[in-house]
């Protein structure tokens, strides 16, 4: 789907969040990594300074992808870089990925920066076939292998609600299982002390999200 600059009709918006500036990485178990990201149909300047940001966010968090419903916007972008450093490797801006021809499996272990210090083993296909967007509406192709590969299924995942503890093994669920209690019970915690929005919140914040970039 081609994109296009934001038209003045979300103006009002605009200037009312200051979206970037405010973003962190969320934490499991907080309702919008469960939210599927729906496809962006426009780009504005907002938009990539939220990228930038992401870029800011991932590499204080040592990790080397980070999806934009990991910092509570539901929609379907993440950014990456396989070196995870600033002035490293390639940064990749990626919107509305589509995944297909998945081919082969590997096994490795994953975290997730919603999820710290959690690790475990997690199956995915070898080979998978990438189709998607730049911030500048270039369209972009190829098939992947390897960590690249890997990386890129961890984040569409997260664009889709699927965190990488859906795919683990019983056993390794079980492996999980108190560290994923701790995290609940720090949401709540959190979220009684009002440093959490409640689920009506944030629902309203994704709606204007939507309302800007997805409609």
């Amino acid at each position: 789907m081609p994109l296009h600059p934001v038209s003045s009709r979300y103006g009002t918006i605009a200037s009312s969040l200051s979206i970037a500036d405010s973003l962190q990485i969320i934490t499991y178990p907080h309702p919008t990594l469960r939210r599927r990201s729906r496809d962006l149909v426009r780009v504005d300047a907002e938009l990539k300074r939220i990228a930038a940001r992401m870029f800011e966010l991932m590499y204080q968090a040592k990790g080397i992808g980070l999806a934009a419903n990991q910092v509570g916007l539901p929609i379907r972008m993440f950014v990456m870089n396989l070196e995870g450093k600033a002035g490293e490797g390639e940064e990749l801006v990626l919107l509305n990925p589509v995944l297909s021809r998945p081919k082969g499996n590997a096994t490795m272990e994953e975290g997730c920066l919603s999820l710290p210090s959690v690790f475990e083993q997690v199956t995915r296909p070898k080979q998978i076939t990438l189709d998607a967007y730049d911030l500048t509406g270039r369209q972009i192709q190829g098939t992947l292998d390897g960590m690249m590969s890997r990386c890129v299924q961890h984040e569409v995942d997260h664009l889709d609600g699927v965190l990488f503890i859906d795919r683990l093994t019983e056993t390794g669920k079980l492996q999980v299982d108190g560290a994923l209690e701790e995290f609940e019970i720090d949401f709540d915690s959190r979220r009684n002390t009002g440093s959490i929005p409640d689920d009506e919140a944030i629902e309203a914040f994704c709606r204007e999200i939507d309302a800007r970039y997805c409609s």
